[in-house]
């Protein structure tokens, strides 16, 4: 069911839904849609449409009712009161693919914690024929009722949850303190859901990601490394997807994917270049970007499926002359040579050439992590056994490095403006 309030149902919102409901294993049987100035707050719908509701779920032998909007607790039970089935709203529906979808422990831990909170908000009143019942030794202590019963218990698993979730964020940030140790620039992928990002990062990759031609295929992150054009290595991370009214729930529960987007080096936003809402749906994604607080780093907008229009490989550029827009296919592996050649210049921007002298004893660690990051140009060999590097750094990057013991910075060509953090060091990128 598709209520517009104040306005006609858009076909594209309603095939968005009947395209999550198909994700959800639903095989729709019948489809609602109505308009309201502002929603019942018995029914979310009036009274006549309910009914009508009811009928249709009878003559049809329907098993659920799922509405494309946010219910209350009580709009949601007394639906379900008068029609006779489970009623889902749309962020109980989208909770449900992410519990049929999520694959690692971790993501799985993440669906239970948001579904948890989200039943959480529907524990009101839900156990009147109980609330009186009396507790008893062995039983559920003195005047204890079921709902309160229920929230005690749904409150201890929240916490064992969050407790688990928690080591497992620690582990996972471990791991991302050593990819950060060696220095190499990361590319998150991110964009509105079925955009063809899991596609795109095949294509880049050659990893064997999950993809599918439906809502949310992955849930997962997923990170390879990438060698760019002129062999500077780059990492390159699959992200879940975002859709309008994401639940909060989830948001908020889906850190470790999220993270990977928050703490990139640049991030590639990837369009559906045939979705004829796509500037709609770009606002959308940038929005949820900003709340998880990835909104203000850089990004290239990649527009794919271009083979659907017809239309040509092509990289576009903003008034400072920057890699701004490129199009591609990513089911036809069009267009990427382009793809990371900007992702290469993008990276490579805001960094000069420079010449670094370091004594021996002082070289080893540090030669691995420059080369590691692909930052070195040339070496050449002192008479007292230290080296002279030419390397590809920012200001801000080759002045950390010279603040070692023994490193000294000698020359640097070619001005840059100060920026985004090629290496990806010490702390997160800037703008």
């Amino acid at each position: 069911m598709r209520l517009g309030l104040g306005m006609p149902v858009e076909q594209e919102d309603l095939d968005e839904f009947v395209q999550l409901a198909e994700s959800a294993g639903v095989v729709a049987a019948a489809t609602v849609t109505g308009r309201r100035d502002r929603p019942d707050p018995r029914f979310f719908v009036g009274s006549g449409k309910a009914e009508e509701i009811r009928v249709i779920v009878e003559d049809t032998c329907a098993e659920v009712v799922l509405v494309d909007h946010a219910l209350s607790p009580s709009q949601e039970r007394n639906l379900e009161k008068l029609v006779g089935v489970r009623v889902l709203d749309r962020s109980s529906l989208i909770l449900d693919i992410f519990a049929q979808r999520a694959r690692s422990h971790e993501g799985k831990l993440e669906v239970e914690l948001a579904q948890l909170r989200h039943l959480a908000s529907r524990l009101v009143r839900g156990w009147t024929h109980l609330e009186r019942q009396k507790g008893g030794i062995g039983l559920r202590g003195p005047g204890e009722t079921q709902l309160e019963t229920d929230r005690r218990l749904l409150g201890g698993r929240v916490k064992v949850l969050s407790k688990r979730l928690e080591k497992l964020q620690q582990q996972r940030e471990t791991g991302r303190q050593r990819r950060v140790e060696i220095p190499i620039p990361s590319v998150a992928l991110v964009g509105y859901t079925n955009a063809g990002k899991s596609t795109l990062f095949r294509a880049l990759t050659g990893a064997d990601a999950y993809i599918a031609d439906q809502l949310f295929a992955t849930l997962d992150p997923l990170v390879r490394r990438v060698q760019l054009p002129g062999g500077s290595p780059i990492v390159i991370a699959d992200t879940v997807g975002f859709i309008r009214e994401l639940p909060h729930e989830l948001v908020a529960a889906f850190r470790s994917t999220l993270t990977e987007a928050r703490e990139a080096t640049l991030l590639l936003h990837v369009i559906d270049a045939s979705d004829p809402r796509r500037e709609e749906r770009i606002d959308q994604v940038n929005a949820v970007l900003a709340e998880v607080g990835a909104g203000d780093l850089p990004q290239i907008r990649v527009y794919n499926k271009i083979d659907r229009l017809g239309d040509t490989p092509r990289v576009e550029r903003d008034g400072e002359g920057q890699p701004s827009s490129v199009w591609v296919s990513a089911v036809q592996s069009q267009g990427l040579e382009g793809l990371l050649g900007a992702v290469a210049e993008r990276l490579s921007r805001h960094a000069r050439l420079r010449v670094l002298r370091v004594p021996a004893r002082e070289a080893g660690a540090l030669r691995a992590r420059l080369y590691a990051a692909g930052v070195i140009r040339s070496e050449t060999v002192l008479p007292d056994g230290g080296l002279e590097w030419l390397v590809q750094l920012p200001d801000h990057e080759a002045l950390e490095l010279a603040a070692r013991s023994g490193v000294d910075l000698l020359d640097a060509q070619q001005p840059c403006a100060t920026g985004e953090r090629y290496l990806q060091s010490t702390s997160p990128p800037m703008v």
